[in-house]
């Protein structure tokens, strides 16, 4: 079974979410891959989470925050913030963060625009 639709507000997901493949779901879903230590995610992260009210698809945050966990290899994830779009279960897009800035607002915005560009079927 898969996870909940969230629409408004933010799934905390686990590497174990992906393992076991929870979001294998129909759909559109944004996740957030951060770390506790980093302070560009310290700060991305309420913007994430503010974002996540005023959109209609679904967002998650994955807390990565130990090297040895398994989505830095998984989703070749070199610097955190990291966005990863997921649609019905696979990766679509991703914005990555910027060495000594992390990901704003600006960015988010960017990523939204070009999955409304997306044809409908490929956006549901």
């Amino acid at each position: 079974m898969g996870i909940p639709t969230c629409s408004g507000m933010v799934l905390r997901l686990t590497s174990r979410d992906f393992v076991e493949g929870k979001l294998k779901r129909t759909g559109l879903i944004l996740v957030l891959f951060y770390a506790d230590w980093c302070p560009f995610c310290i700060a991305f992260k309420p913007t994430f989470e503010d974002f996540a009210k005023n959109e209609k698809v679904d967002f998650g945050e994955a807390n990565i925050s130990h090297y040895e966990d398994p989505l830095w290899e998984q989703f070749k994830i070199r610097v955190v913030p990291s966005v990863l779009v997921f649609k019905d279960g696979e990766p679509l897009k991703r914005k990555d963060g910027v060495l000594l800035r992390g990901l704003e607002k600006a960015d988010l915005d960017e990523l939204m625009s070009d999955l409304r560009a997306l044809p409908r079927s490929a956006n549901t």
